[in-house]
C-alpha cells in the first residue's frame, strides 16, 4: 500500500493526525505547522511535540514559512482559524476574509498556488457559519473560496456535519470541505461518471449521486435520499468579481449544508443524517468517581444564583455601549444542569475556571452536588485521548481553551478512512 503524504496546517493539539492515523495506516505526517499570535507560551505546539516530536515540525507564523520550505504531499489538512466566522460573534462583527484571522485562508491558497506539485486532496474544517459570511453579503467568502480552489484545478465538496448526529459525544456542528485535484484518482472518479455507456456531459444528476450516495463525505456519513432542495448555478467572474457582487441578500442563502463544485458551476442542497447506531452521551464520558474529581470543580454554594441567572430565561432591558440607546434583550433558558442522557453541548474556548458562565457545562454528581467539566472530560468530549493536553506547567484554564479550539476526532476518522478507500479504488480493482 502506497503511503499518503499528508501535511497538518493550523494543526492545534493534533485533531487531525489522530483522526487520520487511526482512519489509516496509510496516512503519515510529513510536517506540521502550528502558531498561535499573540502569545509567549506556544502550549498547543508544545502538546503536539510531546506526542510526535519536533521533526517536521514548525512552530512560526505560517505566513512568514516559504511554500519552498512545506514538503510536497498527497493531502493537505487543517482546522484555519475561524474567529472571524465563529457564531460566539455576532453577525455585525463577523468580519469574514478581510479579518485578522480570516486572511489566513490566503496563506491556505498561497502554498497550494505556488506548489509546483499540488496536493492531490485537501481536508479542510471550519465553523458552518462560513457558508453565510459576511453579513451583508451572504456566501460571498465561501464563494471566493470555492472559485480560487477550482481555478487551482480542484473539484470541491462540502458538507455541515454535527458530531452528535452520527454517534459522536458532543453536539460540535462544522463544515467540512474535501477538494480533489484534477491529477487525482478521485478527480477522474468524479469525472468518470461522463465516460459510462450512456455518457452525459456533468450535470445534477451526477452530483446528487456522488453527493448523497458514492462521494467520500457520503459514504462517511450517509444521509436521506432526499432532492427536494438540490439546485445548482454558475458562480462567474474572477476573484475580484465575486468579491463584489456574489451573494445573497440578508435572508437569503446561496449554500446548502451540502454540495458540490466542478467546473465553477455550483450543485447544492439541504441534507439530513440517516444515522442509527449507537450515540455516546454525556453520561457515558463523565468520571463518576468522587475521589477522581477535585474539589475545586463544585459549584460553590455563594455562586448559584449567579449560575441559576445566566443559565436560565432572561428578559432584561439594555443600554447599547457603541449608541446608548436602551433596546429589549430576550434569552432562553438553559438545562441546568446538563442532561447525562443527551451528547454534551459544544465546547467554547471559555469553558474552564470557576467563574459562572451560561456556556459553560455543568453536571449533577450522584451526592448532589453540581460540578463542572474537567478537562480530561473536555477532551473525552471531542475524542481524544484521556489526558491528550496534559503537559508540565499547563493550566486547566488553557487546556479547556484548546479543546474549544480543537474538533471531533471521530468525524475527521470517519472522513479519512473512506477518503483513503476512494483514493485507492483502482488498486482494489
Amino acid at each position: 500500500m502506497n503511503k499518503i503524504r499528508v501535511v497538518e496546517l493550523f494543526a492545534g493539539v493534533g485533531g487531525f493526525r489522530i483522526g487520520l492515523e487511526n482512519a489509516d495506516p496509510r496516512f503519515e505526517i510529513v510536517w506540521s505547522n502550528q502558531w498561535e499570535p499573540g502569545t509567549s507560551k506556544q502550549w498547543a505546539s508544545e502538546i503536539y511535540v510531546k506526542h510526535w516530536g519536533r521533526d517536521g515540525h514548525s512552530n512560526e507564523d505560517i505566513a512568514k514559512v516559504p511554500t519552498k520550505q512545506i514538503p510536497d504531499c498527497d493531502l493537505l489538512c487543517g482546522g484555519f482559524p475561524c474567529q472571524d466566522y465563529s457564531v460566539a460573534r455576532t453577525l455585525n462583527q463577523a468580519a469574514g476574509l478581510v479579518g485578522k484571522k480570516g486572511v489566513l485562508w490566503w496563506e491556505i491558497h498561497r502554498i497550494i498556488s505556488e506548489k509546483n506539485n499540488k496536493p492531490h486532496y485537501l481536508f479542510l474544517e471550519n465553523v458552518d457559519r462560513l457558508l453565510v459570511s459576511p453579513a451583508s453579503q451572504r456566501g460571498r467568502d465561501f464563494g471566493i473560496m470555492l472559485a480560487s480552489l477550482n481555478n487551482l484545478g480542484y473539484a470541491v465538496e462540502w458538507r455541515v456535519i454535527n458530531a452528535a448526529d452520527h454517534g459522536m459525544p458532543q453536539r460540535r456542528r462544522r463544515v467540512f470541505i474535501l477538494g480533489y485535484h484534477k491529477t487525482s484518482p478521485i478527480y477522474s472518479m468524479i469525472i468518470g461518471y461522463q465516460n459510462s455507456k450512456n455518457a452525459v456531459s456533468f450535470g445534477p444528476d451526477q452530483a446528487y449521486k456522488w453527493l448523497k450516495k458514492e462521494g467520500v463525505l457520503a459514504k462517511a456519513f450517509p444521509v436521506g435520499d432526499e432532492r427536494k432542495s438540490f439546485t445548482s448555478y454558475k458562480i462567474e467572474g474572477d476573484l475580484e468579481d465575486i468579491s463584489k457582487s456574489f451573494g445573497a441578500s440578508k435572508g437569503g442563502r446561496m449554500f446548502g449544508n451540502c454540495g458540490m463544485i466542478l467546473d465553477r458551476t455550483v450543485y447544492t442542497s439541504k441534507v439530513y443524517p440517516d444515522f442509527k447506531g449507537p450515540s455516546t452521551l454525556l453520561g457515558d464520558i463523565i468520571e463518576k468517581d468522587p475521589d477522581k474529581i477535585p474539589n475545586r470543580y463544585y459549584l460553590e454554594k455563594g455562586s448559584m444564583g449567579k449560575w441559576q441567572y445566566l443559565k436560565g430565561y432572561k428578559k432584561d432591558k439594555r443600554i447599547s455601549r457603541r449608541s446608548g440607546v436602551e433596546y429589549s434583550y430576550n434569552e432562553g433558558a438553559m438545562s441546568f444542569p446538563d442532561p447525562l442522557d443527551r451528547p454534551a453541548r459544544t465546547i467554547v474556548t471559555g469553558e474552564g475556571g470557576n467563574t459562572p458562565s451560561r456556556f459553560k457545562h455543568v453536571v449533577k454528581m450522584p451526592d448532589g452536588r453540581l460540578r463542572r467539566l474537567m478537562p480530561v472530560e473536555l477532551e473525552r468530549a471531542n475524542m481524544f485521548p484521556d489526558n491528550h493536553t496534559l503537559i508540565d506547567g499547563i493550566s486547566d484554564i488553557k487546556r479547556a481553551f484548546l479543546m474549544g479550539n480543537a474538533l471531533v476526532v471521530g468525524v475527521v476518522e470517519r472522513i479519512g478512512k473512506e477518503l483513503a478507500a476512494h483514493a485507492s479504488s483502482d488498486e482494489r480493482k
